[in-house]
């Protein structure tokens, strides 16, 4: 009995560990350029005195999965989306990290932000904008800056710094922005391109998580059936040595 609640209380545990990533993911179907996150499991033997019949599940290496999402046309100047490989650099308290999603704000001091507050990082570092001026990105990352009492004079101010490094290179925090697992900084790549007035989808499949989510449901009730079996097949050997004691 105890091999058999030993191994379906391990599998129930990973079960409830892949419906918090498939809820994560369903959650963020709707974030710009949001990576859906993987599960990966595998059965390892539990070493011991005697003979090695259970098993323990647990997590193998998770990822994301980093095919790229749809392109979607927005019609607002601080928006940008890579084409293609790459990501934009941002700053953040532990350092350098990287994201694919380009919805872009400028804060009082004109400093190029993302969205929830991480300074946008220029191949020469942070990127200030003068004030009472629109931006546009260039193909190329360039950020050109028009004074708007002043349509004529357009002034270059910076380049975003754009890297793309081997997928392999990188995990995913749980902030959801990527950075390189040996701690380094990635370098700029000419190559990658830039589309404006754009934002990338997240690349989750609402179709597939839901399917997933039923599917982990339905391995949870199997595992927590199999616990009450064990417990009711105790409960009955427990009757007879007891009555035959």
């Amino acid at each position: 009995m105890d091999r058999l609640i030993y191994v379906a209380m391990t599998g129930a545990k990973q079960s409830m560990q892949r419906q918090a990533t498939v809820s994560s993911n369903l959650a963020n179907a709707a974030t710009p350029g949001f990576r859906a996150d993987l599960d990966a499991f595998r059965a390892v033997p539990v070493l011991g005195e005697g003979a090695q019949t259970r098993a323990f599940v647990v997590a193998q290496t998770t990822g994301a999965d980093l095919s790229p999402g749809v392109i979607q046309s927005t019609g607002r100047d601080m928006d940008a989306a890579i084409n293609g490989d790459g990501w934009f650099t941002v700053q953040t308290g532990s350092g350098e990290a990287y994201t694919r999603n380009g919805g872009f704000e400028i804060d009082a001091s004109g400093l190029l932000k993302t969205r929830s507050g991480l300074v946008v990082m220029g191949e020469n570092g942070p990127i200030t904008v003068p004030d009472n001026t629109r931006i546009s990105f260039g193909s190329d990352g360039t950020i050109s800056g028009t004074p708007l009492d002043n349509p004529s004079a357009t002034t270059d101010l910076g380049r975003l710094k754009l890297v793309n490094p081997a997928g392999t290179d990188l995990y995913k925090g749980m902030d959801g922005l990527f950075r390189m697992r040996d701690g380094s900084t990635a370098q700029p790549d000419d190559n990658v391109e830039v589309a404006s007035d754009a934002l990338e989808n997240s690349n989750v499949n609402t179709v597939d998580e839901l399917v997933n989510m039923i599917g982990s449901q339905r391995h949870y009730d199997m595992q927590v059936q199999l616990i009450q079996t064990a417990d009711t097949n105790a409960r009955s050997v427990a009757s007879v040595i007891q009555f035959t004691s």
